[in-house]
């Protein structure tokens, strides 16, 4: 934790919220700006504007502004995917369990988030990149609410909670540390005080007594008080949640001790040492001293920990907004309007839940923090009764909005799927929405789309981008690809347009392309009359070519009187018929033979009058067809 303080120091992070107003270049005074919006982002334009309405363009250039910008950071799509993960697993959790056998698991689930945002910051720490300020601030946010209302601590642990909180986001004094254990005298280092000051005051006692040890054996003079300060570090009281003390017992305790350090003040026991007095003073929990130490404090809410340590050790969650309220009063500047991220902390001291989620909202430059906390505090129960008025609660508002952020990425949309699906009141509608939006790039992220789709049962989603990517294949003279898509979106129409491609390639090449496809249509080639005849059609040609003559006439047979093929198709297959009839072997019998002559009779007399060149053609070829030939 330290490794990010020596380049983020975290008394910066309440100006990291401040909303900053960004001026869109070549947008003059005066002027009109004209805007469309769109998936994720809005086109901004200059136009010329007059009564009668805009009437063009006052700028060449149209200037794209982009909503959710994080979601294109490389380092951030490590966030968004390993918070998917925690996301799906928190609402596997059974509803029925009781509050206090899930508790555990939503403090864990909590923790884990915290981890992902961490994990991410030292990657983007790596890069140097601007946004690990947000993370900080974000995790700083989260992890109080997790101490308040996810963990809900009662009162004595609280505190210890809020110690941990203020450690883990105050971790400077570390990096000092170490600095003045490393030089060659560690006593006489010009930050020795400064860091024995700052162990104190985040109540890191055994730390501060060490660092106080290395003092005490350069003045050997001055020893007796250095031990009777090593006392009071070492008997100040700390509430243990799993011992067998009462908190009513711990209080009383707290109490002895704290008068034993009134009267080493009193005493001027330690007036010989002004540090030391200090020291004394802070451990009494005075105000002026403690704010004499605002270097090293950084923030009003390690200055309001620190006070509570030293002087409402046994705080309750009830009276946390009373000190907040007054320690962020006495800890800023009375000039200033507090910071958007110091009106968020002090919205959650004030058990404020929806304040905090719409402070972030407003401050915060996506809604991945918002979305995946309040659904968090949704699973908790700490949101039932707050609905919108327009249908939807908090907690879905913000998951859709989160979710319709992703999906303008060309790889995160998946994961907005999910999202999707557990918003049970508008999830669907959103997600029929967002889907049809998705660029169909390539086949295989349309067999993706196309399989979200399947297993949702979004039936005229499925038929659209089968649509779509039938007519593409099309276009691209990929027959194959085209029936196999028009097959899937169940269009009988488009099904019998490919199919008549189909035919019309063999009649020009002779032979079928896409085999593979045609001999393993299966049902699906009563999809349409002429879809069926392409697959019919193949299978003569397959019997033909495995010497089954007798099957292949019978079906070439069944294809002109039931009617199955095109009437523009029967000159072919009667011409498939020659290699037949002339075998040795009787393959056509009488009444079939007379079948044949009848389809050619009927196919002769629908051409006396011919309405198409392909009419005439066909005309030409029966008239020229040498019949005593054909059926002897």
């Amino acid at each position: 934790r330290t490794y990010f303080c020596r380049i983020f120091n975290y008394s910066d992070l309440k100006s990291v919220l401040s909303l900053s107003i960004q001026n869109i270049p070549a947008l003059r005074r005066g002027k009109h700006m004209g805007f469309a919006w769109g998936q994720g982002n809005i086109f901004v334009y200059e136009t010329l504007f007059k009564a009668t309405g805009a009437t063009g363009s006052g700028s060449p250039f149209i200037h794209e502004v982009r909503k959710d910008e994080d979601i294109y950071s490389p380092i951030l799509r490590k966030l968004f995917n390993e918070s998917h993960h925690i996301f799906v697993g928190l609402q596997t959790i059974r509803e029925d369990l009781p509050s206090k056998n899930k508790k555990p698991q939503f403090v864990s689930i909590s923790k884990n988030y915290r981890s992902v945002i961490r994990a991410c910051m030292e990657e983007l720490h790596i890069s140097l990149n601007p946004t690990v300020s947000i993370l900080l601030a974000i995790e700083l946010i989260w992890n109080l609410c997790e101490v308040l209302f996810i963990d809900a601590a009662p009162a004595g642990s609280l505190l210890l909670h809020l110690l941990d909180w203020v450690r883990l986001h105050k971790a400077d004094v570390d990096e000092k540390a170490r600095d003045v254990l490393q030089s060659d005298s560690p006593a006489e280092h010009r930050d020795y005080w400064d860091v024995v000051v700052s162990y104190v005051l985040q109540g890191r006692l055994d730390e501060a007594r060490q660092m106080l040890g290395k003092k005490a054996t350069l003045t050997p003079a001055a020893n007796n008080i250095f031990k009777m300060m090593d006392n009071l570090l070492s008997k100040m009281p700390f509430y243990n949640p799993g011992g067998t003390q009462t908190l009513t017992e711990f209080d009383v305790k707290w109490r002895h001790w704290h008068e034993e350090v009134d009267r080493c003040l009193q005493d001027n026991s330690f007036a010989s040492n002004q540090h030391l007095e200090v020291l004394c003073k802070i451990l009494l929990g005075d105000e002026d001293t403690l704010l004499e130490h605002k270097d090293l404090l950084g923030t009003w809410y390690h200055f309001l920990v620190s006070r509570l340590l030293f002087c409402h050790p046994t705080v309750k969650p009830t009276e946390l907004h009373y000190y907040a309220q007054s320690c962020m009063t006495m800890f800023l500047d009375s000039r200033s309007a507090p910071e958007p991220l110091d009106s968020i902390l002090l919205a959650a001291f004030e058990f404020d839940i929806h304040q905090v989620i719409k402070d972030c909202s407003i401050a915060l430059n996506n809604w991945w923090f918002v979305a995946h906390l309040t659904d968090l505090l949704d699973h908790c129960k700490l949101l039932q009764s707050h609905n919108l008025h327009f249908g939807s609660n908090l907690r879905e508002f913000l998951l859709l909005e989160y979710a319709s952020g992703l999906f303008t990425h060309h790889s995160l949309w998946q994961l907005a799927v999910d999202y999707f699906d557990h918003c049970l009141e508008f999830g669907r509608v959103y997600l029929e929405l967002q889907i049809e939006r998705v660029p169909l790039d390539t086949e295989r992220k349309a067999l993706k789309v196309l399989r979200i789709c399947e297993q949702r049962q979004m039936s005229e989603q499925v038929r659209s981008i089968c649509k779509i990517m039938a007519m593409r294949a099309l276009r691209n003279n990929r027959l194959g690809s085209a029936l196999s898509w028009s097959i899937r979106a169940k269009d009988a129409a488009f099904a019998t347009l490919i199919s008549e491609r189909f035919l019309q390639d063999y009649c020009a090449k002779g032979t079928f392309s896409d085999l593979d496809l045609i001999d393993n249509l299966g049902p699906a080639m009563l999809l349409s009359d002429r879809l069926t005849f392409l697959g019919k059609y193949r299978e003569f040609h397959k019997l033909y070519g495995e010497k089954r003559f007798k099957e292949a006439a019978k079906l070439l047979l069944s294809l002109m009187t039931a009617k199955i093929a095109p009437r523009s198709f029967w000159m072919t297959l009667l011409t498939d018929a020659l290699p037949l009839l002339e075998q040795k072997e009787v393959i056509f019998s009488a009444d079939q033979t007379y079948e044949l002559m009848f389809c050619l009779e009927e196919l002769t007399s629908s051409l006396n009058t011919p309405s198409s060149d392909s009419d005439k053609s066909m005309q030409v070829q029966i008239s020229s067809f040498p019949a005593s030939e054909t059926f002897m």
